[in-house]
C-alpha cells in the first residue's frame, strides 16, 4: 500500500510536510544504491556520441582489454568519473543516465503486480467515464433550458456541441504536456480535474444561456487530458501483446458515459431543471478527483526516472545524474512543443492516406453517435410516451451491448492475435484491423433496425435490442483502429491520437446540430437509413488498409517500415 500512495498526489504531499521521512524511497534508505540506477552503456555512448540513446553504425564495443585501458584514458584525457569511460573531446558530454536498475526494476510500471495494474486500469476508466458523461448528461435537461432562456431546441443544443468541441481541442494542449518528463501525467489529470470541478459551479449557476454556453466549452476543454491521454496511461502498464486488453476496458469507459449520461440526469432533469444535471456531474467529478488524489499513481516512466534522478542529485551532491528524457528534453524549444502540439496532428492527419482515412472513418463513427442519440427523446418520448427519466432507460440496451461483446474480443486477442506477436513482442500492424471487418458492419445494421422499429405497432423493447448493435461495432471499430494507428506509427502516436480525438469530437460537435431537423423532415426510419447507408460507404476502408497498408506504409515518411 506505502508503494502505491508514495507516488500519488497524497504521498507527495505527505513527503513535502514531512520533508521525506515517510514513504521513503530505496535509495533514499541506503544512499550507497545510487550506483546500481546508472545505465553503463548509456553512459558510455553521452561519452563517445553525447547522445545516450543507439546510434546507428556504432563502433563495435572495445574488448575487455581495450575497455580496461580505455577507461583509464590518457594523462590529459577527461573520464567519467562514475563508470570511468574516456569522454570524446568533440562530441561527448559527461553525464551519468539514470535507468531502471534493471528490467525487473519494481518502479517501472511494466513491473507492477497484475492487482495495482486493475486498479489503475479502473482509476483512468473512472476518470474517463466522469468526464465523457458530461456530454450526455446535459442533453437529459435541454427542454428546460429552452424554457428557462427562451431559446430554440437547435440552440439548446449547443451546450453539448460545445462540450464535445471543448474536449476536442483540449488534448492539443494537454497531450503533449503530459509527455514532458518535468510534468508527467498526474499533475495533467489531477490539476484539470480540479478546475474542472470548480467550474461546474458557474455552469450551474449560469444566468444567461452565453454564460451556460461559455463554462460548457471550458468544462470540456479542461476536462478532456484522459479523453487522449488515458489510452497512454494504459500502454504505460502493459506491454504491446496485452495493452489491446487494457484499451478495451478503457474504451467500454468511454462509451458508458455518453449511454448513462441521460438516464442520471433524465430523473434530476425532470424533477429540478437542468442545473441539477450539472450538480450530479460535478459531485461525479468531485468523488473521482478524491480517490485520485489518494489513489492513481504516476504511470509516465519518464517522469519517474526524471523524479529519480533529480532525487540522486540532492543525495550525492553530483550533478550530472540524469535521466534520458531529461537530456532530450533539454533540447527541446517552445518552437518544438507547438510543432508537436498543433502542427503535426495536423499535417500528420492529411499527409498519411492511412491516418485520414481512419481518423474520418472514426469521426464518422462519433458523429453518428451523437445525432443518433437525438433521435432517443423523437422516439421513446415522441412515439412510445416515456416521460424524461425513463428515457434515459432506454439507452441501457447500448451498454448491454458494449458488456457482451468484450468476451468474444477477448478471446479473440488471446486465441489469435497474441501467438503472431514475435519475440520482441511486435505484430504486424495490419493485424489489428481484423476485428474492423466485423464491426463496420453492426453500425448500418443497428440503424436500420432502430428507425424502422420504432412505430407504435411495435414494442418498444425491439429499438432497444437494435441499439445494443451500435456498441458492438463502436467498441470493434475502436479498438482495432486506435491499437492499428499505434503500432503503425509508434514514434507519433501521441500526435496521430490527438489529430483523431480533434477529427471525431469536431463530427461529435457538428452532427447533432442538425439531428432534430432531418429526423422531424424524414422521418425516423428514413432518417436512420440514410445515416445507415453513410455508414456502408465506410466499410470496405479497413479492409482496403488490410490489403494495401503494408506497402503505404513502406512509402511512408512517418510510418513504421521494419515489417
Amino acid at each position: 500500500m506505502a508503494e502505491l500512495i508514495r507516488d500519488t498526489v497524497a504521498g507527495h504531499l505527505v513527503r513535502l510536510l514531512t520533508r521525506g521521512k515517510y514513504l521513503q524511497y530505496a535509495e533514499e534508505k541506503d544512499p550507497s544504491l545510487w550506483k546500481q540506477y546508472l545505465s553503463e552503456e548509456k553512459t558510455m555512448r553521452m561519452a563517445r556520441h553525447g547522445h545516450p540513446g543507439q546510434i546507428s553504425h556504432e563502433e563495435p564495443s572495445p574488448s575487455s582489454e581495450e575497455s580496461s585501458r580505455t577507461r583509464r584514458g590518457s594523462d590529459n584525457q577527461q573520464t567519467n568519473q562514475a563508470t570511468g569511460h574516456p569522454i570524446d573531446p568533440e562530441k561527448g558530454r559527461d553525464m551519468n543516465v539514470v535507468d531502471w536498475f534493471d528490467e525487473h526494476d519494481p518502479e517501472n510500471p511494466m513491473n507492477w503486480s497484475t492487482a495495482k495494474k486493475v486498479l489503475v486500469t479502473f482509476e483512468i476508466c473512472f476518470l474517463t467515464w466522469s468526464v465523457y458523461i458530461g456530454s450526455a448528461i446535459y442533453s437529459a435537461g435541454t427542454e428546460t433550458i429552452v424554457k428557462d432562456f427562451g431559446v430554440s431546441q437547435v440552440k439548446a443544443t449547443l451546450g453539448l456541441t460545445l462540450f464535445v468541441a471543448g474536449y476536442g481541442v483540449g488534448p492539443m494542449l494537454w497531450a503533449p504536456m503530459s509527455e514532458i518528463p518535468m510534468i508527467g501525467r498526474n499533475p495533467v489529470y489531477i490539476g484539470t480535474l480540479v478546475v474542472f470541478v470548480i467550474f461546474q459551479v458557474p455552469t450551474a449557476l449560469a444566468t444567461n444561456f452565453a454564460m451556460l454556453l461559455c463554462f460548457r466549452f471550458l468544462t470540456g476543454f479542461i476536462g478532456s487530458p484522459v479523453l487522449a491521454v488515458g489510452g497512454a496511461s494504459i500502454g504505460d502498464m502493459f506491454a504491446p501483446n496485452k495493452r489491446a486488453y487494457g484499451i478495451g476496458i478503457w474504451g467500454i469507459a468511454a462509451v458508458c458515459g455518453p449511454v448513462l449520461g441521460p438516464l442520471v440526469g433524465g430523473f434530476a432533469a425532470q424533477a429540478k431543471g437542468w442545473s441539477w444535471t450539472i450538480w450530479e456531474l460535478m459531485w461525479l467529478s468531485g468523488f473521482c478527483l478524491v480517490v485520485l488524489i489518494f489513489f492513481l499513481p504516476e504511470t509516465s516512466s519518464a517522469n519517474i526516472l526524471y523524479r529519480r534522478s533529480r532525487r540522486l542529485r540532492k543525495l550525492t551532491g553530483i550533478d550530472n545524474l540524469k535521466s534520458e528524457a531529461e537530456i532530450e528534453g533539454e533540447k527541446m524549444t517552445l518552437k518544438d512543443v507547438a510543432l508537436i502540439a498543433i502542427v503535426r496532428p495536423i499535417t500528420l492527419n492529411f499527409q498519411e492516406p492511412m491516418v485520414f482515412l481512419l481518423n474520418l472513418y472514426i469521426a464518422l463513427i462519433y458523429g453518428l453517435l451523437y445525432i443518433w442519440f437525438e433521435s432517443f427523446p423523437i422516439v421513446f418520448t415522441g412515439i412510445y410516451k416515456f416521460n424524461l427519466g425513463e428515457e434515459g432507460l432506454a439507452f441501457v440496451g447500448i451498454l448491454i451491448g458494449a458488456v457482451i461483446v468484450i468476451p468474444p474480443f477477448f478471446y479473440y486477442l488471446y486465441r489469435y492475435v497474441e501467438p503472431q506477436f514475435n519475440d520482441r513482442g511486435e505484430l504486424k500492424p495490419e493485424i489489428r484491423l481484423q476485428p474492423a471487418f466485423v464491426g463496420g458492419f453492426f453500425i448500418p445494421i443497428c440503424l436500420f433496425w432502430f428507425g424502422w422499429s420504432a412505430r407504435p405497432s411495435i414494442h418498444w423493447i425491439m429499438p432497444i435490442i437494435g441499439s445494443s448493435y451500435f456498441a458492438i461495432g463502436t467498441f470493434l471499430l475502436f479498438n482495432s483502429v486506435l491499437n492499428y494507428l499505434g503500432d503503425a506509427y509508434p514514434e507519433y502516436a501521441a500526435s496521430v491520437l490527438a489529430g483523431n480525438d480533434f477529427m471525431r469530437s469536431s463530427f461529435g460537435a457538428g452532427f447533432p446540430l442538425f439531428a432534430t431537423a432531418m429526423y422531424k423532415n424524414l422521418g425516423v426510419g428514413w432518417a436512420s437509413s440514410l445515416l445507415g447507408f453513410l455508414a456502408i460507404v465506410f466499410i470496405p476502408i479497413p479492409f482496403v488498409l488490410y490489403r494495401y497498408g503494408e506497402k503505404l506504409r513502406k512509402v511512408s515518411k512517418h510510418a513504421r517500415k521494419d515489417f
